[in-house]
Formats: structure tokens, sequence, C-alpha cells
């Protein structure tokens, strides 16, 4: 579980970083709290998708 966060974690932030600094440049004339709000669902999006998707080697089978 911690090694599957200790991925997870760095790409919501450069999730929310790139999803940021592309919204600023290419849609400036959006408010910036709604520039956040995306920002914060495409982290959340997709920290749940790689959490699923990079599935640690612990299963016992």
């Amino acid at each position: 579980m911690m090694r599957r966060l200790a991925l997870v974690i760095p790409i919501m932030l450069i999730v929310a970083a790139a999803a940021m600094w592309m919204l600023k440049r290419d849609y400036g004339d959006i408010e910036y709290e709604t520039r956040v709000w995306i920002s914060v669902g495409a982290a959340l999006f997709s920290g749940v998708i790689s959490f699923f998707l990079f599935k640690s080697g612990d299963a016992k089978e």
C-alpha cells in the first residue's frame, strides 16, 4: 500500500501542476478558482487511476 502511494502522490502533483500551467496558458480567461477546481479534479482522477493500475506485487497467489 505504501509503495503504491509513494508512486501515486508524485503523479497527482505532476498532473495538478501541468493542469494549472496548461489552463493558465491556453484558457487565461477562466477564473483562478475554477482552474484550481479543474486541476484538483484532474489530480484526484489520475491518482485513483494510477492507484488501481500500479498494483503492488504483494498479492499472494
